[in-house]
């Protein structure tokens, strides 16, 4: 698990340092069915206010207990809790298991240096993926982008790129990649639940559309809008590794230059409405623009899993559902 932007975690833990005292409490590996994954972070404050989770409720309790404790003397500590059946079952899970959890000082004795604290929130303000890197043998401290070289660095590239924290030895690397984002060709009725429960799940959304009716605020409140021409609009957005592109307009003009542009970026999913019918000439139209049929073999279309969806929420949630298959199943699982 990474860390979201949206969380702002260790920015509570730097605010709330320099106000009087904090600490960050992390989740650093997990047995069985845990109730948070590794990764998962918690901010205590010297008053005891805390944000975040590492169990959905089950030892918070007792790890802002040890984060004060820890304030006091200035140690990180490790700490590993058993997650009864109970208690698992009262968070929605239907066993337990264990976690490890990683309790850190702000700014005093061997805790997290609030200059380290300070780069770690500047990366994210910059929507930077890094890899909050600690080791728990030596409390030695790094933020990495897995760009140098090395096997500790190469495994973070690998953790960047599955969006997954974990361990690596002595080092424990928590992952913080930027937001995941969205773009929509077309302000569509199916655009609209779309977005609400793209949102919901972490993505950031922006709905590109010329046609003034389509993309208005109205329709689409606390969204982005870009009535730029659509194939315009994706290049300025310019899609990268986290970014999903669907094009509902089911107008070629519109969404053909917007389908081009995307398989021009690195864009990790494209999906386009319209029938297998209608994208069998999307495809002759493609192909005879130029573009190549290993590029053309990326679109997902029809676009969404096949569930049966009628309504355009039951769509949306279609087509939800593929884009995180595709964010989170290895390519090589098929």
């Amino acid at each position: 698990m990474a860390v979201s932007q949206y969380d702002r975690i260790p920015e509570a833990a730097l605010d709330w340092h320099r106000e009087g005292g904090a600490a960050l409490a992390t989740v650093i590996r997990t047995w069985g069915s845990a109730p948070r994954p590794a990764g998962s972070q918690l901010a205590v404050a010297s008053d005891g206010e805390m944000t975040g989770s590492v169990s959905g409720g089950c030892v918070e309790g007792a790890v802002v207990a040890e984060a004060l404790e820890a304030l006091d003397d200035g140690t990180p500590r490790v700490l590993e809790f058993g997650v009864s059946d109970e208690d698992a079952f009262a968070v929605g899970l239907a066993c337990g298991g264990r976690i490890e959890v990683l309790v850190e000082p702000v700014g005093t004795g061997k805790g997290i240096p609030e200059r380290f604290l300070g780069e770690l929130a500047e990366a994210r303000s910059g929507k930077r993926a890094v890899a909050q890197l600690t080791n728990t043998a030596t409390w030695e401290r790094r933020i990495s982008d897995g760009s140098a070289a090395g096997e500790l660095e190469a495994a973070v590239r690998g953790r960047l790129r599955s969006d997954r924290s974990g361990r690596e030895g002595d080092w424990f690397a928590c992952i913080h990649n930027p937001p995941l984002r969205m773009i929509v060709v077309g302000g569509s009725h199916i655009a609209q639940p779309l977005t609400e429960m793209a949102a919901l799940a972490g993505y950031e959304c922006v709905v590109a559309d010329p046609r003034d009716a389509f993309a208005s605020s109205s329709r689409f409140p606390g969204v982005r809008i870009v009535r730029d021409w659509p194939d315009e609009a994706v290049r300025a957005e310019a899609p990268d590794g986290r970014t999903a592109v669907v094009t509902l307009t089911h107008d070629p003009k519109l969404d053909d230059p917007a389908i081009g542009a995307t398989l021009e970026s690195d864009a990790f999913y494209l999906g386009c409405l319209g029938s297998t019918r209608t994208h069998a000439k999307r495809v002759e139209r493609l192909a005879a623009a130029g573009i190549g049929s290993t590029e053309i073999a990326k679109i997902h279309a029809p676009v969404g899993l096949d569930v049966g969806a009628q309504s355009p929420a039951e769509i949306a949630i279609a087509i939800l559902a593929e884009i995180t298959a595709r964010l989170r199943r290895d390519p090589a699982d098929g």
